[in-house]
């Protein structure tokens, strides 16, 4: 008999609330097309990405790459550290998959130019894997709406069973609204950044705002394009909590620029339990929806009352969905949210005016901006902001006295240390 007592794992539990869809192929269109896609992440009590690059080269490149220990794309898609992300894609018809460099303004500051290369091939798997489903079972419930009181009919409750490879739910599950995905999985035929050649980020200061020019071979002798403050890095999105998680807690941030709506997420483990709570004010919303989105996208679902409108500067967590039911005690989780950000697109030339008049564009940009934040449900880490990576990556100086460190700073630091 089976007297595994480990639940199911979020990632397949992930895989079942919602089934999102492959990353789509380029749209027809210009023979030339780019993709950036902008993202400013703040996790609360890690340093910026920026500064870690700087103290700590070598275990920056590991987090970010893996086992491979190389830095490739993409970064801005689902960042984890605090910092500035961008990534480029470019897919160039007339000659596909070969070097090309963008020069960038010097606001930036990662010099004149970034070199675009195709994707390195991806390591197989190693053998000895296992596949399949792992038996186990779990129970989730459903949470939604910002309020001290948990609403008239939550939670919506499920419960899930795999054994002897047959997978069994029961309950009420959520649909799962997601964004339908917009990304680029490349291919040879594109080239990127970030990848392997360069191993440094955006500073904290970083800003895309000026002239970009794309050259390398086939590229079209006009990709000259200008981006305005609506395609730049977002600011920080400022999170606080405030309260005890299992009497009630209010999560407060400050308006950020250029936020169309914002959405927060949380999830907690309790045993066999996993509490999901949203902002939204309908339920079949999760983390499916923390994505880049359209401006059509965000107004509709602002209108059906998913997203949170730019005004709202506080969300309350219902009390008492997050603490365990038998002992009454917090559960901590995780946390996140995301502020939408404006969508740019440039094609040359530009469509004209006059439906009738003839049109075959040469190129077209397109360029995503959001700011999100993670953090721990009920340990605020905000004051922590300020740590500077070097202090995880080098000692002190010996003639310098060391300040007294709290519990969570030493913790942070050793993980830094480890990883």
């Amino acid at each position: 008999m089976n007297t595994t007592r480990h639940p199911l794992s979020l990632s397949l539990v992930a895989t079942l609330l919602v089934a999102l869809p492959a990353s789509s192929a380029p749209s027809a269109g210009p023979e030339t097309q780019v993709w950036i896609d902008v993202a400013t992440h703040n996790q609360a009590g890690m340093p910026d990405m920026g500064q870690m690059m700087g103290g700590m080269g070598g275990i920056a490149a590991k987090m970010m790459g893996g086992s491979q220990g190389t830095i490739g794309y993409p970064d801005a898609r689902h960042p984890v550290f605090t910092g500035k992300f961008f990534d480029i894609a470019m897919r160039n018809s007339l000659a596909p998959g070969k070097d090309a460099e963008q020069q960038v303004p010097a606001g930036l500051g990662l010099g004149a130019s970034l070199p675009l290369l195709p994707p390195v091939a991806s390591r197989g798997r190693e053998a000895g894997g296992t596949s399949g489903v792992p038996e186990g079972e779990i129970h989730l419930k459903y949470y939604w709406g910002c309020g001290s009181e948990v609403r008239a009919g939550q939670p919506r409750e499920v419960h899930m069973r795999a054994k002897d490879g047959k997978f069994e739910m029961s309950g009420d599950p959520m649909q799962g609204r997601y964004a339908p995905d917009r990304g680029i999985d490349p291919d040879p035929s594109y080239v990127l950044w970030p990848n392997p050649k360069t191993q440094n980020r955006a500073p904290a200061n970083a800003s895309l705002v000026g002239q970009h020019r794309i050259t390398g071979p086939g590229v079209p002798e006009s990709l000259t394009f200008e981006l305005q403050q609506a395609a730049d890095f977002m600011p920080k999105i400022a999170l606080t909590q405030s309260g005890q998680l299992a009497s009630g807690m209010t999560l407060g941030w400050q308006p950020v620029d250029r936020a169309k709506a914002y959405f927060l997420h949380g999830l907690s483990m309790q045993d066999k339990t996993i509490v999901i709570w949203s902002s939204a004010e309908v339920p079949d919303a999760g983390q499916g929806v923390v994505d880049f989105l359209t401006g059509g996208q965000v107004d509709r679902w602002l209108k059906e009352k998913v997203l949170l409108p730019p005004s709202t500067t506080s969300c309350a967590i219902p009390k008492g969905i997050f603490a365990d039911a038998s002992t009454g005690q917090a559960s901590p989780g995780i946390l996140s949210m995301i502020a939408y950000g404006p969508e740019t697109h440039i094609t040359w030339p530009p469509k004209p005016a006059d439906p009738k008049q003839p049109w075959d564009p040469e190129w077209n940009v397109r360029v995503r901006t959001k700011s999100t934040a993670g953090a721990l449900l009920g340990m605020d880490l905000s004051g922590m902001e300020g740590m500077d990576a070097g202090d995880a990556a080098s000692p002190q100086d010996p003639g310098q006295k060391k300040p007294e460190e709290g519990a969570t700073k030493k913790l942070l630091k050793g993980l830094l240390r480890n990883l």
